[in-house]
């Protein structure tokens, strides 16, 4: 499996302003495969642990309480070399320094609350999968 997947999360505003379909369809476009995907509300404890190594720094709390503000979109993707693919897909962290087309320059509003989540190692998409998935639901 390594190398041929990733974990996304499709971030509370980018559920909100229902970017939920376009956001698919670009990952589509772009070869991905859905293995897995839910809809799940997160508590704070969840996001915290999610993003643990995070803690202590300037934007933890905030992360913490955005991502356990509203629902989220939970996907496993298939893909050949699917970590650095999807980080293309997505762009850069901030949506004014993101490329063009990209997921986060087309829906994120800002730096602190981009459109999604994507992991950044082969390593995270499976601790990350592991966190949100049973082996029963990934394949």
């Amino acid at each position: 499996m390594e190398g041929n997947f990733t974990l996304s999360i499709i971030k509370p505003r980018a559920v909100q302003k229902g970017f939920i379909i376009p956001i698919l369809e670009k990952c589509h476009e772009a070869g991905f495969r859905i293995s897995a995907m839910k809809l799940v509300q997160l508590t704070k404890k969840q996001v915290a642990g999610f993003y643990k190594e995070h803690e202590g720094k300037s934007f933890f709390e905030s992360l913490v309480e955005f991502m356990s503000s509203d629902r989220v979109v939970v996907i496993l993707f298939e893909k050949d070399n699917a970590v650095a693919d999807f980080r293309k897909l997505i762009g850069a962290t901030d949506p004014s320094e993101a490329a063009p087309g990209t997921i986060r320059n087309l829906y994120a509003e800002s730096k602190e609350k981009n459109a999604v989540h994507g992991s950044d190692s082969d390593e995270s998409a499976l601790r990350e999968s592991d966190f949100f998935f049973s082996k029963m639901e990934r394949f």
